[in-house]
């Protein structure tokens, strides 16, 4: 372990140029514009394996962003690991909202400020410098395969049949993601669950056009307050979701489940000042870490219609729309959600407007077994470079590649993460500390030894 560390001292500024260089490409895949810089980001980590004298790099495209696949097999001997990530990020916006632009990488206070940071350049790239120093120690204990897709924010479309298309070449003994979170960088822990997801977008429409608002209104229905109603009325007074059916298949956690969730560490006080609220509110009847991690939610994401530019203008809108997002937790299908959530909202309308509704992207839940190999060996090298066992936590987070992999390639994953909550991943100011960006290096490296170490007991 001690020459791991050696390796990572004389090389922490290279380590974080190459970072910083990454970090630099809009690789934004909502966005059709940045389709080029999408691409561009899959070449330049094409070019990273060349570097690192990988076996096989290969960009694969698909209907969508491509895809990067590299390996490196040694022996039939050793366990191999396929490592997931991804190499698009988020939209930055709001931009005015950020202290640095968002494609130009700042340090300020030992933390690395960039759309991707966290989420999920900087983790991904963890796992290539991970590979650096072992392969420089003169030491690969596994096999090691990588699958890097370009479309997980805009909900992984191509990557199932890719995996259904190249199960022989994605066979492997355990897969390893770095896209979830630690308690602290003094509380390590690794994510045995996470929540899936039903992304739904709603159009009310009006009248057939824009209307001045003195001279019709009060007369004809206005899609906007026709909408606001509809999405009031999703929530009961006790923050429970009204659509019929919603709660059929919840799990609900025993006693001794919540208790020993509740035994995480967790300051209510610090968690409002860190968000600047007064207040948390959710479910009756939960905690907060319960609300966020193991109770269904329901949200919207964004909403709009109208006139919404500087100045006034007296307009009842004929339009009105939405973006809704609904986590769920096991056993919930993101397919029968979407379609629960379609017949209940239509039904909410008046007979005034007309609403249509469109599923954008599903995701399933998942919860990883604590005693597999993989998460074994993961927990002793979190024990061998934090100096502490690793908690078991669930995250309110959505991952649905996990589910999806464990369908198809029957693999269980090992979700070992090194961001925290207040990294602003999906916001402006998105960051990742350059501790977590090392220790995350020198964790990955050491999982690999302990991984062998597993396989041959």
């Amino acid at each position: 372990m001690e020459e791991i560390r050696q390796y990572l001292v004389q090389h922490k500024d290279r380590f974080l140029q190459e970072l910083f260089e990454f970090l630099r490409i809009p690789s934004i895949s909502a966005d059709s514009r940045y389709k080029a810089d999408v691409t561009r980001a899959a070449e330049w980590l094409i070019q990273r394996f060349e570097e690192l004298g990988i076996d096989r790099a290969t960009l694969y495209p698909t209907p969508g962003h491509p895809i990067v696949y590299a390996e490196r097999i040694l022996s039939p001997d050793k366990p191999t690991v396929l490592i997931y990530g991804h190499y698009d990020v988020q939209p930055p916006d709001p931009l005015d909202l950020w202290k640095s632009p968002p494609f130009e990488p700042e340090v300020r206070d030992g933390k690395i400020y960039a759309r991707g940071a966290c989420d999920d350049k900087g983790q991904l790239y963890m796992h290539l410098k991970a590979m650096e120093v072992l392969h420089q120690l003169g030491e690969w204990p596994c096999n090691v395969k990588f699958v890097i897709e370009g479309e997980e924010e805009v909900g992984s479309n191509n990557l199932e049949d890719f995996t259904r298309a190249h199960k022989d070449m994605l066979s492997a003994d355990v897969i390893l993601v770095s896209d979830t979170s630690m308690i602290a960088n003094d509380t390590p822990s690794i994510t045995v669950g996470l929540r899936g997801l039903a992304y739904m977008e709603v159009a009310v429409t009006g009248p057939n056009r824009d209307l001045h608002s003195g001279v019709y209104g009060g007369a004809v229905e206005n899609p906007i307050n026709a909408l606001c109603e509809m999405i009031a009325s999703l929530k009961d007074e006790n923050n429970r979701i009204t659509i019929p059916g919603f709660y059929e298949d919840v799990v609900e956690l025993s006693e001794a489940e919540r208790a020993a969730m509740a035994r995480q560490p967790f300051n209510e006080s610090e968690y409002r000042k860190e968000l600047g609220i007064p207040c948390t509110r959710g479910e009756m009847g939960y905690s907060t870490l319960e609300r966020a991690s193991i109770r269904p939610t329901l949200d919207v994401n964004g909403i709009w219609g109208g006139y919404t530019g500087e100045g006034a203008k007296t307009v009842l809108p004929a339009k009105a729309f939405a973006k809704i997002s609904m986590r769920l937790v096991p056993n919930q299908r993101s397919e029968k959600i979407a379609a629960l959530f379609t017949e209940h909202f239509k039904k909410l309308a008046s007979p005034c407007v007309k609403v249509e509704v469109t599923t954008h992207h599903g995701g399933e839940p998942a919860v990883v077994s604590t005693d597999s190999p993989g998460y074994r060996a993961a927990a002793k090298a979190m024990q061998d470079t934090f100096g502490k066992e690793p908690i078991p936590t669930r995250e309110g987070g959505s991952i649905p590649i996990v589910a999806m992999f464990k369908e198809v390639l029957g693999l269980e994953t090992v979700l070992m993460g090194f961001g925290l909550n207040s990294d602003a991943i999906h916001s402006p100011n998105e960051h990742f500390g350059i501790f977590n960006y090392l220790k995350g290096i020198e964790t990955i490296a050491r999982f690999h030894q302990r991984m062998a170490g597993e396989a041959r007991q």
